[in-house]
């Protein structure tokens, strides 16, 4: 009888052990599972801080470029007058987002328009703002109304010369205009429209 009560004894002890070993590994799982947890939710909160700081400085310099803009389109339409007039936003704005300079886009308006003092009649009656070529106008393009000749005026400075390297007066001048003083009255143009 001894005998029995003690293999129960036994049996009863090494279940007791099994238990114990059972509970110390989950505590230990739970443990290690808490800490990949906490350095999960950690991982989380520093992307999300991370995410945050990326789109308040994107915030900030879409903040500072329509700031930046607004500043150029003022003092473009300082230079402008008559069809011109209250155009230096679309200019800003549109010579930016393609990747052209807008006092050097306006300038050029301003050389070959007249729109300084009174517009000429290539911008009155074709909506032509910059002296090109094409049909619809004799030999000059015709478009529809001013901000699609303005756009495409910007988009003949960035497919044609700015895509070569062209970007300034002097660079553009010999492809540009036959005039050889075309790059002076155009920089001489950007100084105004930079000085107001």
């Amino acid at each position: 009888m001894l005998n029995k009560m003690f293999n129960i004894i036994m049996i009863f002890l090494v279940f007791i052990i099994i238990l114990l070993f059972i509970i110390d590994n989950l505590v230990d799982n739970n443990i290690n599972n808490n800490n990949y947890d906490k350095e999960k939710m950690l991982a989380i909160a520093e992307d999300i801080e991370r995410v945050k700081k990326e789109k308040e400085e994107r915030d900030k310099k879409e903040s500072n470029k329509n700031l930046e803009i607004n500043e150029i389109a003022a003092k473009i339409d300082k230079e402008f007058n008559n069809e011109l007039k209250n155009k230096g936003y679309l200019y800003a704005s549109y010579s930016i987002s393609k990747g052209v300079d807008p006092y050097l886009a306006a300038a050029i308006s301003l050389e070959e328009t007249g729109c300084k003092w009174n517009c000429s009649s290539l911008v009155k009656n074709c909506h032509n703002v910059g002296g090109m070529k094409g049909s619809g106008c004799g030999e000059y393009g015709y478009f529809n109304d001013l901000d699609s000749g303005i756009k495409a005026f910007i988009d003949n400075i960035y497919n044609n010369y700015v895509l070569y390297g062209l970007t300034t007066a002097d660079t553009m001048n010999s492809k540009y205009a036959e005039n050889p003083l075309w790059a002076r009255n155009v920089n001489n143009y950007i100084n105004k429209i930079k000085s107001n």
